[in-house]
């Protein structure tokens, strides 16, 4: 009998774009983040998706002013 596959482990992130929009709940795999970068590590994955998703919609990608762990605190 197979073991059945390991779940992967994701963190939520808010993020905050320049233009004031805000877009919630953006997975964001837990392996990358903690150490020395601790959370900067998502910024660059969200990133990443947002160009996917522009390309895909044929719109630009805003830029990212913040992002925020679901349940923490805004700075």
């Amino acid at each position: 009998m197979a073991k059945p596959a390991s779940k992967a482990s994701f963190v939520l992130f808010d993020v905050i774009y320049e233009d004031g929009s805000r877009r919630s709940n953006r997975k964001v795999p837990a392996e990358i983040l903690g150490g020395l970068d601790g959370d900067e590590p998502a910024r660059k994955v969200i990133q990443e998706q947002d160009n996917e998703i522009a390309k895909a919609s044929g719109k630009p990608a805003l830029s990212i002013a913040q992002i925020l762990r679901v349940g923490g605190k805004r700075k």
